[in-house]
């Protein structure tokens, strides 16, 4: 017998050996071309395949497991047409998860230690499930579409700009940072709804009413949240003679009706007699630009978010900034150093009428935290990253991240948004009146094997600060990696 541990490295192998060998190419075509579309009748069959090994090393607990490994595989497939005037496609996901740890949830405050320990609590036993992960129409003009039904989608990629760099940013380090698909997890979320662009070269007007789907860690992706979600942004791409930049205002409100106990620093008591619905508006915007510097390129980012509104029985009032800047020189390696320091304000008081602590929303918080033990509420990193291009089919990436809270009287939070019915979507853990949440360092690589075939590689370690010694002082080091490998046909 196999273990479902071996079973998911056997697959990473069996798809690897596939994708270099098992696809041939007639003589007269390049190595490098993509293959053609499947196609049935006038419609067009494609998918994706991922597959993960992914090994934990969580801050130690006396209680419960912090070091494991497990696989998971994803497959999705679609069904899609293209015509002149309207578009469709229906979408299913098969997700697979294999050799969760059972013993990884340690009483609170520790709790869940890990992903894995995440999937499980979500889970229990069930490994796999099928369900639809995107079915719908949409309808296009000139300038104006509307899309109806299930879908992705991902804030600040409303206009993909064509300087390489400039979309590399816009990618990593702005896309997605309150509303997102949490395409790393397993099996991710979809929105039901509708989204209306106008889009010309001048400007882009997009409108999104939705409502997400469950998700995430949770293997049933089926049925819709009582969560409203209401998006609206104007984006203006600029483009110069040396430069490529864009900027956008967005206004969003985020409507939670699900009666969930809700993730504050209140006392229990106080946030079980608290039954009010969130109701959180959030205004913002952001500049970006990539422009000639010398025989290389420097870039900008600044990005920031303001919220009001209603939480619960409390006042919303929070507010987040992102800065950053980079060099990218025009060298053999392609060296690109980037630096930038972000901040989102956390609550003080415990007891007042006021709720101080930025909400993250709906977003795909792995973007912005490599390795997930955080997030962006109560967050305070500055950070220095470095980008080498050795070859065009291998990307490397080292980053060093300072992390701490921004308020002391607030939680340490992690997690990615609601994905289920009956718990909040963030876990807090307290901070014991310490600030200091430790120093990431990580490094990555992606080999582009073939035009739809993608090997990552990915390793970090951190050494945890005040706030995690206080809650895990048997061990607060910690470490995670993963190999993954994904195969577009």
């Amino acid at each position: 017998m196999i273990s479902r541990t071996g079973a998911v490295v056997w697959l990473l192998l069996a798809t690897l050996s596939f994708s270099i060998w098992g696809q041939p190419k007639p003589l007269t075509a390049p190595a490098t071309s993509a293959p053609a579309p499947i196609k049935i009748g006038n419609v067009t069959l494609s998918g994706n395949l991922r597959t993960r090994f992914e090994s934990w090393d969580w801050f130690e607990s006396t209680t419960a497991n912090n070091e494991y490994n497990f696989g998971a595989a994803t497959l999705r497939l679609s069904l899609s047409q293209q015509r002149e005037k309207v578009e469709w496609q229906i979408e299913g996901a098969f997700p697979l998860l294999m050799n969760l740890p059972t013993n990884a949830l340690a009483p609170a405050p520790q709790g869940q230690l890990g992903l894995g320990a995440a999937y499980f609590a979500a889970n229990g036993n069930k490994d796999a499930s099928v369900f639809i992960k995107q079915a719908f129409v949409r309808f296009k003009g000139k300038a104006n579409s509307v899309k109806l039904g299930r879908f992705e989608f991902s804030d600040g990629l409303e206009v993909m700009p064509t300087e390489a760099s400039l979309a590399t940013i816009k990618r990593d380090h702005l896309s997605q940072r309150l509303i997102g698909p949490f395409g790393f997890t397993h099996v991710g979320r979809s929105f039901d709804g509708v989204q209306y662009v106008y889009n010309t070269k001048q400007n882009n007007v997009t409108f999104l009413a939705v409502r997400p789907t469950e998700g995430v860690f949770q293997l049933r992706g089926w049925n819709e949240l009582d969560i409203d979600l209401f998006y609206g942004a104007y984006t203006k791409p600029i483009k110069a003679k040396n430069s490529e930049s864009d900027w956008r205002v967005f206004a969003m409100h985020y409507h939670d009706g699900r009666r969930v106990l809700k993730t504050d620093n209140r006392t229990l008591a106080l946030r079980t007699a608290d039954v009010e619905k969130i109701r959180v508006t959030t205004v913002g915007g952001h500049y970006v630009t990539v422009a000639k510097a010398g025989s290389g390129k420097a870039d900008f980012l600044l990005w920031g978010a303001g919220q009001f509104g209603d939480w619960g029985v409390l006042n919303q009032r929070a507010g987040a900034v992102a800065v950053e800047a980079g060099y990218q020189f025009n060298q053999k390696l392609k060296p690109w150093i980037r630096a930038g320091y972000f901040r989102s304000t956390g609550d003080g008081d415990a007891n007042d009428t006021q709720h101080g602590t930025f909400f993250q929303m709906l977003p795909t918080p792995r973007i912005y935290a490599r390795f997930p033990f955080f997030n962006a509420m109560n967050n305070e990193d500055a950070f220095i990253q470095l980008r080498l291009k050795p070859h065009a089919k291998l990307g490397l990436r080292t980053d060093l991240h300072h992390l701490q809270l921004s308020n002391a009287n607030d939680l340490w939070f992690v997690g990615g948004g609601a994905f289920q019915k009956q718990t909040f979507g963030f876990i807090g853990r307290p901070s014991n009146g310490k600030q200091s949440l430790g120093t990431l360092v990580d490094v990555s690589a992606d080999w582009t094997l073939t035009p739809t075939t993608v090997v990552t590689f990915y390793w970090a370690g951190v050494r945890g600060g005040e706030v995690a010694s206080s809650l895990y002082p048997v061990g607060h080091n910690v470490r995670f990696g993963y190999v993954e490998l994904t195969k577009r046909f």
